[in-house]
Formats: structure tokens, C-alpha cells, sequence
């Protein structure tokens, strides 16, 4: 089972979301340290072993490291929020 790193990351997001949409999020980055690179997942192009996964219209970004099985949540946002600017903003 993979460590989980970022929670606040997560955590910061999910205040203020209705309930439900903030447990669909939750179980999905929950469900990363059983399978950190489940099928529903890709590899973000441009950025070395970063990775992202959807629930519903909301991104989940992170970067996995196999050889210290951990999983460190970058970024959660809307994909119509413009994620993918944040993260370049973020990331430079």
C-alpha cells in the first residue's frame, strides 16, 4: 500500500464543496494509495511522472514514485478552472 503525501493539498480543495462531490474526490485520491496508477489514469504530457485521474469534472494530479511507493497529490481543481494553467503556473 502506497503512502499518501498532499492530503492538505486535498483537504484545502475540498472545503466549501457540496458534500458529495467533495466524497467522490476524497474516495478517489483514497483509492490511490491501494492502486496508484489504476487504469482510469494518464501520464501527463510534458511532465516527467506526473499522472492525473478524473472524478467526474474534476482532476486529480500526482506524481508517483514506485521506488519509495509514494504518491504526492500536486493539484485538485475543476477542469473547466483551467487546472492544467495552475499546475504550469505551479510547476513553472
Amino acid at each position: 500500500m502506497a503512502k499518501l503525501d498532499g492530503l492538505a493539498t486535498v483537504l484545502d480543495f475540498l472545503n466549501g464543496l457540496q458534500p458529495k462531490i467533495a466524497a467522490q474526490i476524497a474516495k478517489k485520491v483514497l483509492a490511490l494509495n491501494v492502486e496508484p496508477l489504476p487504469s482510469d489514469s494518464e501520464q501527463l504530457s510534458g511532465y516527467q511522472g506526473l499522472y492525473r485521474v478524473d472524478s467526474g469534472e474534476y482532476r486529480i494530479i500526482y506524481r508517483y514514485f514506485p521506488d519509495r511507493d509514494l504518491i504526492e497529490v500536486i493539484l485538485v481543481g475543476k477542469r473547466n478552472d483551467d487546472v492544467y494553467k495552475r499546475l504550469k503556473r505551479l510547476l513553472g
